[in-house]
C-alpha cells in the first residue's frame, strides 16, 4: 500500500505527520522522501545512510558535422531548451526535461544524449523503517526527474509512506500519483483552507482517495472543518497546538517519541486509509 502525504502549502505539518505516522506502524515500512528540494524526514528519523548515487537526466549533445541546422529540433522541444542559428545550435541544459523527443526526430541523428547530473539519491535505514531520500542539486530548476529516481525504489512488500512537497504543482502530482491513499495536512486559517481545496481538486483529478489531517486545530477558525463535514471528506485527525510539540519539533523530536500517547491516534488513521483502500 502506499500512502502519500500531501499539503497545499509549506508549513502545515507535512513532514511530521508523515514521519510520526511512520514511527507509529509496526510493521514493515519504506519511507521516501520526494520533497526533493528542501528534505528534512531525516532530520526526524535519523536514518543511517548505506548507500548514495546520482540521479541524472538526458540532456541533448549536437554533432554539428551532422547538423544541417533544419529547426527540427527546435520545432520538438516544448521548452526551449534549444535554440537554431545558421552555422550554430544552443542547447539550455537547465531548461531541457530530458524528454528524448530531439533525439528522437532528428532527421539526421545529429543528435546523441549525455547524461547531466541534477541531484543525488541516498538510501539507508531508521530501525526497521527503510529510507529513501532524493536530495536536488542546488540552482536546478526541475525536480519531477529526482523525485521518478526516488519512486523507483518503492517495494512492494511493505507500506510505503511519500513526503509530498508543497503546493499543487508538477512535483506534487509526480510523487502522489500512484498512491493508494493521500493523507492531506492542512492547518485551520483561510489560506489553509484555500490551499486545501486547490490540494483537493488534484487528488480528485488523479482519482486517489484522501483524508484531511487538521494541524494546530485549536488555532484560527472552524472553516475548515465545516467545509470538510459539507463535502463528506473525512477529518482522520487533529493535531492541538501546543508548545511542547513545537519544541520538540526545534529539535527533531518526532511527537510520538516525547508523547507516546499519540501514537494510537496514527494507527487508528491508518486503520481508515486501509478501510479506504480495501472498499
Amino acid at each position: 500500500m502506499i500512502i502519500s502525504v500531501a499539503s497545499g502549502k509549506g508549513g502545515t505539518g507535512k513532514t511530521t505527520v508523515a514521519v510520526n505516522l511512520a514511527l507509529s506502524l509496526n510493521k514493515s515500512v519504506q519511507f521516501l522522501d520526494c520533497d526533493v528540494e528542501e528534505p528534512n524526514s531525516h532530520i526526524f528519523l535519523k536514518p543511517k545512510i548505506l548507500k548514495s548515487f546520482p540521479a541524472t537526466i538526458p540532456i541533448p549533445k549536437i554533432n554539428e558535422e551532422k547538423c544541417t541546422y533544419c529547426d527540427k529540433c527546435k520545432e520538438v522541444c516544448a521548452y526551449n531548451a534549444i535554440a537554431v542559428f545558421p552555422n550554430t545550435v544552443l542547447v539550455f541544459p537547465e531548461l531541457c526535461h530530458g524528454c528524448g523527443g530531439c533525439a528522437l526526430l532528428c532527421p539526421q541523428k545529429a543528435i546523441k544524449e549525455v547524461d547531466k547530473e541534477i541531484g543525488e539519491i541516498q538510501i539507508g535505514k531508521a530501525d526497521t523503517i527503510e529510507f529513501v531520500n532524493g536530495k536536488l542539486n542546488i540552482g536546478e530548476a526541475i525536480s519531477p526527474p529526482i523525485i521518478r529516481a526516488v519512486k523507483k525504489n518503492i517495494s512492494d512488500d511493505k507500506v510505503v509512506i511519500i513526503d509530498a512537497p508543497p503546493g499543487t504543482s508538477c512535483p506534487v502530482i509526480e510523487s502522489i500519483k500512484g498512491s493508494d491513499y493521500c493523507i492531506l495536512v492542512t492547518e485551520p486559517t483561510p489560506f489553509g483552507l484555500n490551499d486545501l481545496i486547490l490540494t483537493i481538486e488534484v487528488v480528485h483529478k488523479l482519482k486517489i482517495s484522501f483524508g484531511v489531517v487538521i494541524n494546530r486545530a485549536d488555532l484560527g477558525n472552524n472553516e475548515t472543518e465545516e467545509y470538510c463535514k459539507k463535502e463528506n471528506i473525512p477529518i482522520l485527525m487533529k493535531i492541538p497546538f501546543k508548545k511542547e510539540i513545537a519544541v520538540a519539533y526545534s529539535k527533531g523530536e518526532p511527537i510520538v517519541q516525547i508523547f507516546p500517547e499519540y501514537k494510537k491516534d496514527f494507527i487508528n488513521m491508518f486503520k481508515i486509509t486501509t478501510k479506504s483502500f480495501s472498499n
